[in-house]
Order: structure tokens, then sequence, then C-alpha cells
């Protein structure tokens, strides 16, 4: 009984240190994005995505939701505080006069709560880039606000975990799912330029340990998104020593192109 405490505890916190590289990943773009004042080509939709299921997340696993899962909390919040931070730096940077359409067809949302930010996509059609990331940002917090308010009315904690526990997997599953652009970008260009080693490995390593912990927990809401996370690393990672030797540049930043 002690090794599988101790085997469970270990998971959980190699999944927060492996959490915590990916919420870093980043970081070189923004360094490029701060020296040069300007967001470029490079698309914000993917920290807001990333927030929302950061924050989701987090409330899932503070003891008003579900027993035992504090450090799944943690480094949400801490996956929060990153995010956010991308988002007001990315909003900064953002040239204010750039005008952007977003057609419906591109949008990467999956999942029930995204319904609101996508009317604000639509209240936005054609809108400086600065206006629409702040509405989003609003649209996030929004909806966070929402779901706690209406989970808290839940007096069955049964109830209570389901509800909150669905909408964390699904959110879970559709940010990970978001690197299935880039995958196919790999595959017709077979250069793995647009899909950074270490990001890549931070997605299998945070979801394989996280796997694992849901597994021995029996949550399905952490093992069933995760199991999908560490199919999806494991595929970036094939493609990865595949079509590195094809690359003619590897990046070295974490680049996130809109094709919107």
């Amino acid at each position: 009984m002690q090794f599988w405490l101790l085997l469970n505890f270990f998971l959980l916190v190699a999944g927060n240190i492996f959490a915590f590289g990916l919420f870093v990943s980043p970081v070189p773009t923004f360094r490029r994005i701060i020296r040069n004042h300007s967001t470029e080509e490079f698309s914000g939709l993917p920290y807001v995505y990333a927030l929302l299921n950061c924050l989701i997340t987090m409330w899932y696993g503070t003891p008003l939701v579900s027993a035992d899962n504090i450090l799944v909390t943690t480094v949400n919040s801490i996956g929060a505080a990153f995010q956010l931070v991308y988002i007001i730096l990315f909003i900064t940077y953002t040239e204010k006069d750039k005008k952007v359409s977003y057609p419906f067809s591109h949008m990467h949302l999956v999942y029930c709560s995204g319904s609101a930010i996508c009317s604000v996509n639509q209240f936005f059609p054609l809108c400086s880039r600065q206006v629409r990331m702040l509405g989003l940002l609003l649209a996030v917090i929004g909806i966070f606000s929402i779901i706690v308010a209406v989970s808290l009315q839940i007096v069955n904690p049964f109830s209570r975990q389901m509800f909150v526990g669905l909408l964390s997997c699904a959110a879970l599953i559709s940010m990970f799912a978001s690197p299935l652009f880039i995958i196919n970008l790999v595959i017709q260009t077979k250069s793995v330029e647009f899909m950074p080693f270490y990001l890549s490995l931070s997605t299998f390593l945070m979801s394989t340990s996280f796997l694992a912990y849901g597994i021995m927990n029996w949550d399905p809401f952490i093992y069933v998104p995760n199991g999908i996370g560490t199919i999806l690393g494991i595929v970036q990672l094939a493609l990865y020593f595949n079509y590195k030797e094809t690359s003619g540049e590897e990046s070295r930043d974490p680049l996130i192109v809109s094709y919107a």
C-alpha cells in the first residue's frame, strides 16, 4: 500500500513538472514578439483556449469538486497564470490598426463552453486583433464564472463532480487536439520547422504521467483526455524523428501560426 501511495504521488508530481515545461514552451516566441514589438502572424487563440482549459481543470481539482486532486489544482493555477500573461503580452504588442477576419470554418472550438467564445467571434467578424483578444479574454472569464456559479448550486457532490469533470475532460481533449493542424502541416511540408521537439516531448511526458495517475485513481476525467494526449504526443514525436533529417531549418521558437 505504501508503495502505491508513493507511486501515485510521484506520478502527480512528475505530471506537474512536465506540465510546467509545457507552459513555459511559448517563452521564446514571446521573447521574439517583445523584441520585434509585434505579434506578426502569430495567433493568440490557442492561449485563450488554454486559459479556459486551465481554469476549468483547476476548479475540478479543488476539494469542493473532487477529492485528493489538489496538485491538479496547483499545476493548472500556474498554467492559468502563464496563459494570462501570454494573452496580456499578445494584446499589448498587437498592431492597433491591424484588421483581421476570422471565418467560422477555422475555429478550433469543439466543446460546449466554447459557444460563448464563438458568439464573440461573430460579434467582431472584422475588427482589430487587440479588441478581439480582449473580448475573448472577457468571454473566458465570464464562462468560468458561470461554470463555478452553476456547479456550486449542485448540492449532490457526485453530480457536481460529473458536471465539472465532463467540462474539464472536453476542454482537455480540445487542447490536446489543437496540434492536429501542425501534424497535417508537417506531413504536407515534410518539415518539422513548426513543430518544436521540446513542445512535443513535454506534451507526451505530461500526458503519460497524468494518464497513469488517472488510471491509478480510476478517474476517467483525467485518464481519458490524457490518454488521447499521450497518443497525439507519440504521433508528434514519431513525425519529428521521421522528418527531422529532411527539414531545411529547425525552428527554435514554438510557433503558433494563424491560419485564419
